[in-house]
């Protein structure tokens, strides 16, 4: 499955002063795939490290974090010989190995002639733990991301719809409107399917979208288990909690998190943490609100925020929406399309790398979301349809006057009154 995480890869393989390469990001988004595919296309050959489950080996890396100790233990155990630049050695679930984790460090200063790459599906938890010490400013890390809607069009053979789309999206010229339909329905499809490997390649096996109920139920039961395992009792009931409420909060017309919805008398200082735990393992997007001021990272509310989860097909499962009532040929007709279509929005933006950030002006108006590109703060409207009145988007426009808006919907490119109009299987171009 052709991922464009594998570009980076690429550009780290041929970087001057190359460091270690830690890859994060949730359970099962495909990081150790990627990363055989990457070695076995790039390299002569790959030594593969799994330390949850090569228990022998583990124990013996951990008796040194010396890192040409570590290379003759490899050769040792794998019987290959570990060559500068032509063997990748990947070592997987690395937050299961701490002095593993710090080695990288010795890697780096001492032999990064080496090529590694580390992974890990808790990395964020782990690295979290005051016993960890991370090797801070020697490695770079990148985060992986569920399949984005243009990776999925890629994976079902639509790679050629990537283009027209682009084109349009920088003419803001309107496609024609047999093609628009298309990739509307297609989009449809990928909210119900989402962005994990599994669930896409059973739904290319099978080309039904009710085949990915099962699996998604799967993936979220996984999340849940270490939720349990790597968390206390009390802290790991906490998390599942906040974590059931996530359909909740978006249902509600304040989408802002209150922890009283999660139970009563609910705090912050009784589910900060948990939450916490649900964003550093990669399961979920935390937005915050912020003042229309660069720069907005300055500017940010830490007492309010919205979460969503990091993958659309996951939170449909979670949210238990009727499949039958998101018509895959038609458009939707269910009353809270709203916040699945935000957070659809919200992963796509992040992983095309935007911080991102929601505005409110005294709880009489609320703009779905801000980005900052270089000095322009850029505001953006979403709707679930082709209803797109916006008069949050028209007040913000008229206090602050930015250098163009955003408003994504079901509706043709565009540009009226300063506004672009991207379509929302276009997000992916922003």
């Amino acid at each position: 499955m052709k991922r464009e995480i594998i570009n980076q890869l690429i550009k780290w393989k041929e970087e001057k002063n190359r460091k270690p390469l830690i890859i994060h990001g949730a359970r099962q988004v495909g990081k150790t795939y990627i990363v055989k595919e990457f070695g076995k296309n790039y390299y002569d050959n790959v030594i593969y490290v799994n330390f949850e489950t090569n228990q022998e080996l583990s124990l013996q890396i951990a008796e040194s974090i010396d890192a040409k100790y570590i290379i003759n233990k490899l050769e040792l155990f794998y019987g290959e010989k570990i060559l500068p630049k032509k063997t990748l050695i990947f070592f997987d679930e690395i937050q299961a190995n701490e002095r593993a984790l710090t080695s990288l460090k010795y890697f780096c200063e001492e032999a990064n002639e080496y090529h590694v790459i580390a992974a890990g599906s808790l990395l964020g938890i782990a690295i979290n733990r005051e016993n960890y010490s991370f090797p801070v400013g020697k490695v770079k890390m990148i985060n992986m991301y569920p399949l984005s809607f243009k990776e999925f069009l890629i994976a079902i053979g639509r790679e050629n719809l990537i283009e027209e789309i682009q084109k349009h999206f920088e003419t803001n010229e309107k496609m024609e409107n047999t093609i628009h339909e298309l990739c509307l329905e297609l989009y449809r499809t990928y909210l119900v399917v989402g962005g994990m490997p599994e669930v896409v390649q059973l739904y290319l096996d099978e080309q039904k979208v009710i085949s990915s109920i099962d699996v998604q139920s799967q993936i979220l039961q996984s999340y849940e288990r270490d939720m349990t395992k790597y968390a206390s009792n009390n802290l790991s009931n906490r998390i599942i909690s906040a974590f059931d409420s996530i359909p909740v909060q978006l249902a509600k017309e304040n989408q802002k998190f209150q922890y009283k919805v999660v139970a009563k008398g609910g705090t912050s200082s009784l589910f900060g943490e948990a939450i916490l735990w649900l964003k550093n393992s990669g399961i979920v997007n935390q937005i915050y609100k912020a003042n229309a001021e660069l720069p907005l990272e300055m500017h940010k509310d830490l007492s309010a925020f919205k979460l969503y989860m990091s993958d659309v097909g996951l939170f449909v499962n979670k949210a238990r929406y009727p499949l039958y009532l998101i018509d895959l040929k038609s458009k939707p007709i269910m009353i809270s399309m709203g916040p699945l279509t935000e957070n659809y929005v919200a992963n796509e933006l992040r992983i095309n790398g935007y911080e991102l950030y929601y505005w409110e002006s005294n709880g009489k108006a609320e703009l779905d979301f801000m980005i900052q590109k270089d000095t322009n703060i850029i505001p953006i409207e979403v709707k679930s349809s082709t209803n797109t009145k916006a008069r949050s988007l028209d007040l913000f426009k008229k206090l602050y006057h930015p250098k163009y808006a955003i408003r994504i919907s079901e509706k043709n490119f565009g540009l009226e009154n300063n506004i672009k109009s991207v379509p929302l299987y276009g997000v992916f171009c922003i």
